[in-house]
Protein backbone atom coordinates (compact mmCIF):
# COMPACT_ATOMS: atom_id res chain seq x y z
CA UNK A 1 0.00 0.00 0.00
CA UNK A 2 0.94 3.32 -0.73
CA UNK A 3 1.16 6.76 1.39
CA UNK A 4 0.76 9.87 1.11
CA UNK A 5 2.83 11.85 -1.70
CA UNK A 6 2.91 14.84 -3.84
CA UNK A 7 4.86 12.89 -6.93
CA UNK A 8 2.85 10.04 -6.75
CA UNK A 9 5.36 7.71 -6.49
CA UNK A 10 5.53 5.46 -3.78
CA UNK A 11 7.10 5.72 -0.39
CA UNK A 12 5.75 7.05 3.32
CA UNK A 13 4.75 10.97 3.92
CA UNK A 14 3.31 12.70 6.80
CA UNK A 15 0.17 13.60 6.74
CA UNK A 16 -0.08 16.93 5.88
CA UNK A 17 -1.59 19.09 2.58
CA UNK A 18 -5.55 19.74 1.47
CA UNK A 19 -7.88 17.46 1.33
CA UNK A 20 -7.68 18.06 -2.63
CA UNK A 21 -3.99 17.33 -2.65
CA UNK A 22 -4.93 13.95 -0.43
CA UNK A 23 -7.83 12.65 -2.34
CA UNK A 24 -5.12 13.35 -5.31
CA UNK A 25 -1.99 11.79 -3.85
CA UNK A 26 -3.16 8.71 -1.28
CA UNK A 27 -3.72 5.53 -2.74
CA UNK A 28 -4.01 3.78 0.71
CA UNK A 29 -6.59 0.92 0.73
CA UNK A 30 -8.43 1.02 4.63
CA UNK A 31 -10.97 -1.40 3.52
CA UNK A 32 -10.66 -4.94 6.12
CA UNK A 33 -12.91 -6.96 3.85
CA UNK A 34 -13.11 -9.54 6.78
CA UNK A 35 -13.91 -6.44 9.54
CA UNK A 36 -17.02 -5.54 6.73
CA UNK A 37 -17.58 -9.30 6.95
CA UNK A 38 -18.25 -8.94 10.83
CA UNK A 39 -20.05 -6.04 10.72
CA UNK A 40 -22.79 -7.34 8.34
CA UNK A 41 -23.37 -10.29 9.96
CA UNK A 42 -24.08 -9.87 12.95
CA UNK A 43 -26.95 -12.17 13.14
CA UNK A 44 -25.06 -15.79 12.10
CA UNK A 45 -28.31 -17.33 10.79
CA UNK A 46 -28.19 -14.46 8.03
CA UNK A 47 -24.44 -14.81 7.04
CA UNK A 48 -24.91 -16.86 3.58
CA UNK A 49 -28.17 -14.01 2.86
CA UNK A 50 -25.69 -11.76 3.46
CA UNK A 51 -22.93 -13.36 1.40
CA UNK A 52 -24.69 -14.13 -1.47
CA UNK A 53 -26.33 -10.53 -1.61
CA UNK A 54 -23.24 -8.64 -1.67
CA UNK A 55 -21.62 -11.29 -4.24
CA UNK A 56 -23.61 -9.75 -6.06
CA UNK A 57 -22.98 -5.99 -6.11
CA UNK A 58 -19.82 -6.59 -6.23
CA UNK A 59 -18.85 -2.46 -6.13
CA UNK A 60 -21.16 -1.25 -3.35
CA UNK A 61 -18.27 -0.58 -1.16
CA UNK A 62 -15.21 1.40 -2.16
CA UNK A 63 -11.70 0.35 -0.78
CA UNK A 64 -10.37 3.44 0.04
CA UNK A 65 -11.48 6.34 1.63
CA UNK A 66 -12.06 10.27 0.99
CA UNK A 67 -10.60 13.56 2.30
CA UNK A 68 -12.79 16.46 3.45
CA UNK A 69 -11.13 19.46 5.45
CA UNK A 70 -12.65 20.17 8.36
CA UNK A 71 -14.31 23.66 6.87
CA UNK A 72 -15.97 21.94 4.40
CA UNK A 73 -17.69 19.33 7.06
CA UNK A 74 -18.52 22.58 9.09
CA UNK A 75 -20.19 24.45 6.07
CA UNK A 76 -21.94 21.05 5.10
CA UNK A 77 -23.76 20.69 8.45
CA UNK A 78 -24.58 24.81 8.50
CA UNK A 79 -26.58 24.68 5.51
CA UNK A 80 -28.25 22.07 6.25
CA UNK A 81 -29.36 23.50 9.53
CA UNK A 82 -30.15 26.54 7.33
CA UNK A 83 -32.07 24.75 4.47
CA UNK A 84 -34.28 23.41 7.37
CA UNK A 85 -34.63 26.80 8.64
CA UNK A 86 -36.16 28.01 5.83
CA UNK A 87 -38.09 25.04 5.29
CA UNK A 88 -39.65 25.37 8.67
CA UNK A 89 -41.27 28.77 7.69
CA UNK A 90 -45.08 28.99 7.07
CA UNK A 91 -44.39 30.65 3.55
CA UNK A 92 -42.30 28.11 2.13
CA UNK A 93 -44.48 25.82 3.36
CA UNK A 94 -47.49 27.39 1.79
CA UNK A 95 -45.72 27.15 -1.18
CA UNK A 96 -44.49 23.36 -1.42
CA UNK A 97 -47.84 22.18 -0.34
CA UNK A 98 -49.68 24.13 -2.90
CA UNK A 99 -48.82 21.89 -5.43
CA UNK A 100 -48.76 18.24 -3.70
CA UNK A 101 -51.46 15.95 -3.70
CA UNK A 102 -54.12 15.41 -0.70
CA UNK A 103 -51.84 12.63 0.64
CA UNK A 104 -49.54 14.89 0.97
CA UNK A 105 -51.43 17.73 3.04
CA UNK A 106 -52.14 16.11 6.61
CA UNK A 107 -49.18 16.59 9.61
CA UNK A 108 -49.47 13.08 11.97
CA UNK A 109 -46.14 14.79 13.73
CA UNK A 110 -43.16 12.75 12.27
CA UNK A 111 -40.36 14.70 10.64
CA UNK A 112 -39.12 11.70 8.71
CA UNK A 113 -36.32 9.40 9.44
CA UNK A 114 -32.97 8.97 6.58
CA UNK A 115 -32.73 12.48 5.03
CA UNK A 116 -29.91 12.55 2.82
CA UNK A 117 -28.34 15.85 1.61
CA UNK A 118 -26.02 15.35 -1.61
CA UNK A 119 -22.86 17.98 -2.34
CA UNK A 120 -20.54 18.22 -4.76
CA UNK A 121 -17.78 20.37 -3.62
CA UNK A 122 -16.14 23.46 -4.57
CA UNK A 123 -13.74 26.15 -4.25
CA UNK A 124 -16.40 28.28 -2.63
CA UNK A 125 -17.94 25.60 -0.32
CA UNK A 126 -20.46 22.60 -0.66
CA UNK A 127 -22.99 22.59 -3.36
CA UNK A 128 -26.44 20.82 -2.44
CA UNK A 129 -27.38 18.39 -5.78
CA UNK A 130 -30.60 17.43 -4.34
CA UNK A 131 -32.66 16.25 -1.40
CA UNK A 132 -33.54 12.73 -0.35
CA UNK A 133 -36.15 11.62 1.71
CA UNK A 134 -35.54 8.40 1.78
CA UNK A 135 -31.84 8.49 1.30
CA UNK A 136 -30.08 4.72 1.44
CA UNK A 137 -27.11 3.49 2.64
CA UNK A 138 -27.24 5.05 6.77
CA UNK A 139 -26.50 1.56 8.48
CA UNK A 140 -24.22 0.22 5.30
CA UNK A 141 -21.65 3.34 6.05
CA UNK A 142 -21.63 2.62 9.34
CA UNK A 143 -20.93 -0.83 8.87
CA UNK A 144 -18.34 0.64 6.36
CA UNK A 145 -16.48 2.92 8.68
CA UNK A 146 -15.92 0.21 11.21
CA UNK A 147 -14.30 -1.72 8.83
CA UNK A 148 -11.84 0.55 8.40
CA UNK A 149 -8.04 0.26 9.30
CA UNK A 150 -4.89 2.38 9.26
CA UNK A 151 -2.68 1.16 6.05
CA UNK A 152 0.11 3.45 7.54
CA UNK A 153 1.67 5.01 10.22
CA UNK A 154 0.74 8.83 9.44
CA UNK A 155 -3.01 7.55 9.44
CA UNK A 156 -3.16 6.28 12.81
CA UNK A 157 -4.95 9.20 13.72
CA UNK A 158 -8.08 8.39 11.44
CA UNK A 159 -8.57 4.81 12.62
CA UNK A 160 -9.00 4.39 16.31
CA UNK A 161 -8.97 1.18 17.78
CA UNK A 162 -12.70 1.90 18.79
CA UNK A 163 -14.74 4.17 16.53
CA UNK A 164 -16.25 7.46 17.89
CA UNK A 165 -19.36 6.29 15.74
CA UNK A 166 -20.39 3.17 17.66
CA UNK A 167 -22.98 5.56 19.42
CA UNK A 168 -24.69 6.24 16.12
CA UNK A 169 -26.47 3.08 16.04
CA UNK A 170 -27.98 4.21 19.31
CA UNK A 171 -28.85 7.18 17.37
CA UNK A 172 -30.31 5.76 14.51
CA UNK A 173 -32.71 3.70 16.82
CA UNK A 174 -33.74 6.32 18.79
CA UNK A 175 -34.58 8.10 15.98
CA UNK A 176 -37.26 6.10 14.97
CA UNK A 177 -38.36 6.22 18.48
CA UNK A 178 -38.66 9.88 18.22
CA UNK A 179 -41.06 9.52 15.37
CA UNK A 180 -43.01 6.99 17.23
CA UNK A 181 -43.30 9.68 20.08
CA UNK A 182 -44.29 12.22 17.54
CA UNK A 183 -47.69 10.55 16.74
CA UNK A 184 -48.51 7.86 19.39
CA UNK A 185 -46.88 9.76 22.35
CA UNK A 186 -45.94 6.88 25.18
CA UNK A 187 -47.76 4.10 23.67
CA UNK A 188 -45.80 1.32 23.46
CA UNK A 189 -44.11 0.41 19.73
CA UNK A 190 -43.67 -3.33 19.41
CA UNK A 191 -43.58 -3.69 15.28
CA UNK A 192 -41.83 -2.40 12.60
CA UNK A 193 -41.92 -3.22 9.02
CA UNK A 194 -39.69 -2.10 6.36
CA UNK A 195 -41.64 -1.81 3.25
CA UNK A 196 -40.10 -1.78 -0.59
CA UNK A 197 -41.47 -2.97 -3.92
CA UNK A 198 -39.78 -6.59 -4.54
CA UNK A 199 -37.35 -5.69 -1.56
CA UNK A 200 -34.78 -8.80 -2.37
CA UNK A 201 -34.12 -7.25 -5.53
CA UNK A 202 -33.46 -3.59 -4.65
CA UNK A 203 -29.57 -2.78 -4.84
CA UNK A 204 -29.78 -1.67 -1.28
CA UNK A 205 -31.63 -4.83 -0.01
CA UNK A 206 -28.40 -5.59 2.59
CA UNK A 207 -29.35 -2.35 4.43
CA UNK A 208 -32.50 -3.75 4.89
CA UNK A 209 -31.19 -6.89 6.60
CA UNK A 210 -29.13 -4.55 8.89
CA UNK A 211 -32.18 -2.64 10.17
CA UNK A 212 -34.03 -5.67 10.63
CA UNK A 213 -31.07 -6.87 12.72
CA UNK A 214 -31.16 -3.42 14.58
CA UNK A 215 -34.47 -3.27 15.56
CA UNK A 216 -34.27 -6.83 16.72
CA UNK A 217 -31.59 -5.59 18.70
CA UNK A 218 -33.72 -3.03 20.28
CA UNK A 219 -36.55 -5.82 20.83
CA UNK A 220 -38.95 -4.87 18.26
CA UNK A 221 -40.94 -7.36 16.65
CA UNK A 222 -39.22 -6.61 12.61
CA UNK A 223 -39.74 -7.79 9.09
CA UNK A 224 -39.36 -7.02 5.73
CA UNK A 225 -41.89 -6.94 3.22
CA UNK A 226 -43.11 -5.90 -0.48
CA UNK A 227 -46.45 -3.73 0.06
CA UNK A 228 -49.02 -6.17 -1.85
CA UNK A 229 -48.17 -8.02 0.88
CA UNK A 230 -50.31 -5.56 2.98
CA UNK A 231 -53.91 -5.41 3.80
CA UNK A 232 -56.08 -3.11 5.15
CA UNK A 233 -58.72 -4.44 7.32
CA UNK A 234 -60.56 -3.43 10.51
CA UNK A 235 -59.27 0.05 10.83
CA UNK A 236 -55.67 -1.26 10.62
CA UNK A 237 -52.78 -2.59 8.47
CA UNK A 238 -51.40 -6.48 8.77
CA UNK A 239 -48.69 -8.07 7.69
CA UNK A 240 -48.77 -12.24 7.66
CA UNK A 241 -52.00 -12.05 10.56
CA UNK A 242 -50.00 -9.51 12.38
CA UNK A 243 -50.88 -5.62 13.20
CA UNK A 244 -48.39 -3.77 11.81
CA UNK A 245 -47.21 -0.49 14.57
CA UNK A 246 -44.87 1.45 12.09
CA UNK A 247 -43.56 1.05 8.70
CA UNK A 248 -39.92 2.36 7.66
CA UNK A 249 -40.92 3.10 3.58
CA UNK A 250 -38.04 2.72 1.57
CA UNK A 251 -40.43 3.32 -1.83
CA UNK A 252 -39.80 5.52 -4.29
CA UNK A 253 -43.59 5.59 -5.33
CA UNK A 254 -43.53 8.77 -2.92
CA UNK A 255 -47.07 9.47 -2.93
CA UNK A 256 -48.66 6.06 -2.84
CA UNK A 257 -50.38 6.34 -5.88
CA UNK A 258 -49.77 2.34 -7.34
CA UNK A 259 -52.53 0.14 -6.74
CA UNK A 260 -49.88 -2.30 -4.99
CA UNK A 261 -49.51 0.46 -2.60
CA UNK A 262 -52.71 1.20 -1.54
CA UNK A 263 -53.44 -0.65 1.70
CA UNK A 264 -50.27 1.53 2.97
CA UNK A 265 -51.70 4.69 1.74
CA UNK A 266 -55.29 3.81 3.29
CA UNK A 267 -53.80 2.80 7.02
CA UNK A 268 -51.38 6.34 6.87
CA UNK A 269 -54.34 8.75 5.49
CA UNK A 270 -56.29 7.31 8.71
CA UNK A 271 -53.93 7.56 11.14
CA UNK A 272 -53.33 3.90 11.20
CA UNK A 273 -49.94 3.39 11.23
CA UNK A 274 -46.92 5.60 11.72
CA UNK A 275 -45.11 5.64 8.01
CA UNK A 276 -41.54 7.28 7.91
CA UNK A 277 -40.43 9.24 5.51
CA UNK A 278 -43.99 10.15 4.08
CA UNK A 279 -45.81 11.96 1.16
CA UNK A 280 -45.70 15.53 3.35
CA UNK A 281 -42.22 15.04 4.39
CA UNK A 282 -41.49 14.41 0.90
CA UNK A 283 -43.33 17.31 -0.45
CA UNK A 284 -41.45 19.87 1.57
CA UNK A 285 -38.57 18.39 0.97
CA UNK A 286 -37.47 16.10 -1.98
CA UNK A 287 -39.55 17.51 -4.61
CA UNK A 288 -36.90 18.83 -7.11
CA UNK A 289 -39.21 21.89 -7.53
CA UNK A 290 -37.89 23.01 -3.93
CA UNK A 291 -34.65 23.77 -5.30
CA UNK A 292 -35.84 26.76 -7.32
CA UNK A 293 -37.29 28.35 -4.34
CA UNK A 294 -33.85 27.53 -2.15
CA UNK A 295 -32.24 29.24 -4.79
CA UNK A 296 -34.14 32.58 -5.50
CA UNK A 297 -32.91 34.63 -2.66
CA UNK A 298 -35.97 37.52 -3.06
CA UNK A 299 -38.39 34.88 -2.50
CA UNK A 300 -36.61 33.54 0.63
CA UNK A 301 -36.30 37.25 1.54
CA UNK A 302 -40.04 37.55 1.15
CA UNK A 303 -40.59 34.61 3.87
CA UNK A 304 -38.70 36.33 6.65
CA UNK A 305 -35.87 33.78 6.09
CA UNK A 306 -33.14 34.63 8.10
CA UNK A 307 -30.26 37.05 6.73
CA UNK A 308 -27.47 34.83 7.53
CA UNK A 309 -29.88 31.24 6.26
CA UNK A 310 -30.03 33.44 3.09
CA UNK A 311 -26.47 34.10 2.87
CA UNK A 312 -25.30 30.41 3.15
CA UNK A 313 -28.36 29.60 0.71
CA UNK A 314 -27.09 32.02 -1.85
CA UNK A 315 -23.43 30.06 -1.35
CA UNK A 316 -24.43 26.58 -1.17
CA UNK A 317 -27.71 26.03 -3.50
CA UNK A 318 -26.85 26.03 -7.15
CA UNK A 319 -29.45 28.43 -9.41
CA UNK A 320 -32.57 26.23 -10.07
CA UNK A 321 -35.19 26.88 -12.83
CA UNK A 322 -38.37 25.14 -14.27
CA UNK A 323 -37.68 23.26 -17.83
CA UNK A 324 -40.84 25.21 -19.57
CA UNK A 325 -42.16 25.52 -23.61
CA UNK A 326 -41.06 29.56 -23.02
CA UNK A 327 -37.31 28.39 -21.98
CA UNK A 328 -36.78 26.04 -24.19
CA UNK A 329 -34.25 28.10 -26.60
CA UNK A 330 -32.44 29.78 -23.57
CA UNK A 331 -32.06 26.67 -21.86
CA UNK A 332 -30.67 24.63 -25.08
CA UNK A 333 -28.42 28.02 -25.76
CA UNK A 334 -26.18 27.33 -22.08
CA UNK A 335 -27.68 23.91 -21.71
CA UNK A 336 -23.47 22.96 -21.55
CA UNK A 337 -23.58 25.09 -18.09
CA UNK A 338 -26.75 22.89 -16.78
CA UNK A 339 -27.69 19.25 -15.35
CA UNK A 340 -31.32 18.59 -15.92
CA UNK A 341 -33.35 16.28 -13.37
CA UNK A 342 -36.81 15.07 -13.01
CA UNK A 343 -38.95 16.48 -10.83
CA UNK A 344 -40.15 13.27 -8.94
CA UNK A 345 -36.56 11.76 -10.30
CA UNK A 346 -34.72 10.01 -7.55
CA UNK A 347 -31.46 7.88 -7.27
CA UNK A 348 -29.99 10.08 -10.95
CA UNK A 349 -32.50 8.20 -13.39
CA UNK A 350 -33.42 10.05 -16.43
CA UNK A 351 -30.81 12.79 -15.09
CA UNK A 352 -29.05 14.74 -17.98
CA UNK A 353 -25.84 16.71 -17.96
CA UNK A 354 -26.54 19.48 -20.36
CA UNK A 355 -23.17 18.91 -22.66
CA UNK A 356 -24.32 15.43 -23.28
CA UNK A 357 -27.75 16.15 -24.60
CA UNK A 358 -29.18 14.50 -27.97
CA UNK A 359 -32.06 16.44 -29.69
CA UNK A 360 -34.00 13.63 -28.94
CA UNK A 361 -33.46 13.48 -25.00
CA UNK A 362 -34.05 17.24 -25.02
CA UNK A 363 -37.20 16.54 -26.82
CA UNK A 364 -38.24 14.23 -23.89
CA UNK A 365 -37.08 16.71 -21.21
CA UNK A 366 -39.26 19.33 -22.76
CA UNK A 367 -42.42 16.99 -22.65
CA UNK A 368 -41.48 16.15 -18.86
CA UNK A 369 -41.55 17.86 -15.53
CA UNK A 370 -37.97 18.82 -15.30
CA UNK A 371 -35.77 20.92 -13.14
CA UNK A 372 -32.39 22.95 -14.43
CA UNK A 373 -29.68 23.25 -12.23
CA UNK A 374 -26.29 25.17 -12.59
CA UNK A 375 -23.47 22.36 -13.07
CA UNK A 376 -21.15 21.83 -10.43
CA UNK A 377 -18.70 19.21 -11.47
CA UNK A 378 -18.27 16.37 -9.07
CA UNK A 379 -15.30 16.67 -7.23
CA UNK A 380 -12.39 13.67 -8.14
CA UNK A 381 -10.96 11.12 -6.03
CA UNK A 382 -7.61 9.35 -7.99
CA UNK A 383 -7.54 5.64 -6.86
CA UNK A 384 -5.22 2.70 -7.82
CA UNK A 385 -7.45 -0.74 -8.87
CA UNK A 386 -5.16 -4.31 -9.85
CA UNK A 387 -1.93 -1.68 -9.79
CA UNK A 388 -4.03 1.15 -12.51
CA UNK A 389 -4.72 4.41 -11.25
CA UNK A 390 -8.03 6.03 -12.34
CA UNK A 391 -9.96 9.72 -11.59
CA UNK A 392 -13.46 8.65 -9.98
CA UNK A 393 -16.03 11.13 -9.34
CA UNK A 394 -17.80 11.31 -5.86
CA UNK A 395 -19.99 13.43 -4.03
CA UNK A 396 -20.89 13.80 -0.57
CA UNK A 397 -23.74 12.64 1.25
CA UNK A 398 -25.00 13.93 4.86
CA UNK A 399 -27.28 12.13 6.97
CA UNK A 400 -29.19 13.76 9.09
CA UNK A 401 -32.46 13.97 11.04
CA UNK A 402 -34.05 17.09 12.48
CA UNK A 403 -31.45 18.88 10.56
CA UNK A 404 -28.76 17.80 12.65
CA UNK A 405 -26.00 15.98 10.47
CA UNK A 406 -25.49 12.53 11.88
CA UNK A 407 -23.08 11.14 9.33
CA UNK A 408 -21.08 12.17 6.20
CA UNK A 409 -20.46 8.83 3.23
CA UNK A 410 -18.91 9.68 0.07
CA UNK A 411 -20.27 7.84 -3.20
CA UNK A 412 -17.64 6.94 -5.96
CA UNK A 413 -18.16 6.28 -9.45
CA UNK A 414 -17.60 7.21 -13.11
CA UNK A 415 -19.84 8.45 -15.78
CA UNK A 416 -22.64 10.86 -15.42
CA UNK A 417 -24.19 10.07 -12.07
CA UNK A 418 -23.59 7.62 -9.01
CA UNK A 419 -24.67 4.07 -10.40
CA UNK A 420 -22.73 1.54 -8.53
CA UNK A 421 -21.28 -0.11 -11.00
CA UNK A 422 -18.10 1.45 -11.01
CA UNK A 423 -14.81 -1.08 -10.45
CA UNK A 424 -12.91 0.62 -7.13
CA UNK A 425 -16.33 2.81 -6.57
CA UNK A 426 -19.37 2.72 -4.13
CA UNK A 427 -19.37 3.96 -0.59
CA UNK A 428 -16.83 5.29 0.47
CA UNK A 429 -15.76 6.75 4.58
CA UNK A 430 -15.20 10.16 4.87
CA UNK A 431 -12.37 11.63 6.94
CA UNK A 432 -12.32 14.55 8.31
CA UNK A 433 -8.96 16.12 8.19
CA UNK A 434 -8.06 18.12 11.59
CA UNK A 435 -8.54 22.18 11.65
CA UNK A 436 -4.71 23.24 10.15
CA UNK A 437 -2.25 23.72 12.85
CA UNK A 438 -4.04 20.39 14.42
CA UNK A 439 -2.24 17.83 11.89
Amino acid sequence: MTAMNTDRSPGPAPISGSAESLNQDCFCRTLNLERLGRQLERDPALKDLMQAMLRERPHLFSSTAVFLSSEMAHKISALVTAIENVMALPGYRSHALARAPTVAQQAFGPLGVCMGYDFHLSESGPQLIEINTNAGGALLNLALARAQESCCKEMDWAFPPRPSIEGLEQLVFDMFKTEWRYQRGDARLNSILIVDDDPERQYLAPEFELFRQLFRRFGLDAGIADPSALSWREGKLWHRGATVDMVYNRLTDFYLTEPGHQALRRAYESGAVVLTPHPRAHALCADKRNLIALSQDELLASWSAATHDRKLLAQGVPKTRLVTAERADELWAGRRRLFFKPVAGFGAKAAYRGDKLTRRVWAEILAGDFVAQALVPPSERLIEVDGVRADLKFDVRAYTYAGKVQLLAARMYSGQTTNFRTQGGGFAPVIVLPPAGNQ
